[in-house]
């Protein structure tokens, strides 16, 4: 099954929906196919939970080709990542070390992931990103710890999250 989504978001469409009902109706032994306008990292977290991987690759155009395929589930669940989190003497000071800061809230997904990874990519060494979001971004942990980035996450009283990232050492 292929699923071109390229025009609806060159329109500033959110596709979010006909991919995951596309993934749904997916038999075992079927994959889908989906063109993209990027690479939608966003998306690798959620196609996992439904048992679901994925081989991306960059066309001559820039566009993406992703392949979603039926795999093995993966061991644990990808929304907790207590266990990468620092420990509390690798947290860099409150307020002291903040070098770019991002405020997503009120974006609609995925723009917040995408907003901050690319912030990552012009991060240097040493330096943090503070982001703010509506709810702690479940879904971006995974991408950080497979970059070597580390992360503190503080929930605030509205239920928004100020999530710290940098470079591990």
């Amino acid at each position: 099954m292929t699923l071109d989504v390229r025009d609806e978001l060159r329109r500033g469409g959110r596709p979010m929906k006909r991919i995951l009902q596309a993934a749904r109706r997916l038999a075992p032994d079927e994959d889908l196919i989906l063109l993209a306008t990027f690479e939608p990292l966003p998306l690798y977290p959620m196609m996992r939970l439904r048992g679901l991987r994925h081989q991306a690759r960059r066309l001559p155009e820039g566009d993406w080709e992703v392949r979603f395929h039926h795999g093995a589930p993966d061991p644990a669940p990808v929304a907790a990542h207590e266990d990468v989190a620092p420990a509390e003497d690798e947290t860099p000071a409150e307020g002291e070390t903040t070098d770019v800061y991002l405020d997503n809230r009120g974006l609609q997904p995925p723009e917040p992931m995408m907003r901050t990874l690319e912030a990552l990519g012009g991060l240097a060494d040493g330096r943090v990103l503070e982001i703010h979001n509506d709810r702690p971004p479940q879904f971006l942990y995974p991408h950080l710890v497979e970059r070597g980035y580390r992360y503190h996450v503080v929930v605030e009283p509205d239920e928004s999250a100020r999530v710290r990232i940098w470079r591990a050492r």
